[in-house]
């Protein structure tokens, strides 16, 4: 069984998961108390980092590593 995603062919995945970050973001900020505004500030930053997370699997960005604390992008090692 295959999920069709309608505008996969014209927008790429990673600009789906930053649309559901925003959602959850406006969210949060119409939530009506402190645990649901940082459950849905949590599902915000869940969503990003698989958009960045798609980037890198798309080749849109370097893969980075952390060295002592500091992020580094491969191609500068």
């Amino acid at each position: 069984m295959s999920v069709n995603y309608p505008r996969e062919d014209s927008v790429k995945q990673s600009e789906i998961f930053r649309e559901n970050a925003e959602h959850c973001a406006q969210l949060a900020e119409s939530a009506s108390n402190e645990p649901t505004y940082r459950r849905y500030k949590r599902m915000e930053a869940a969503w990003r980092a698989l958009a960045h997370e798609q980037d890198w699997l798309d080749g849109e960005i370097a893969p980075t590593r952390r060295l002592n604390g500091v992020t580094l992008h491969t191609n500068a090692l």
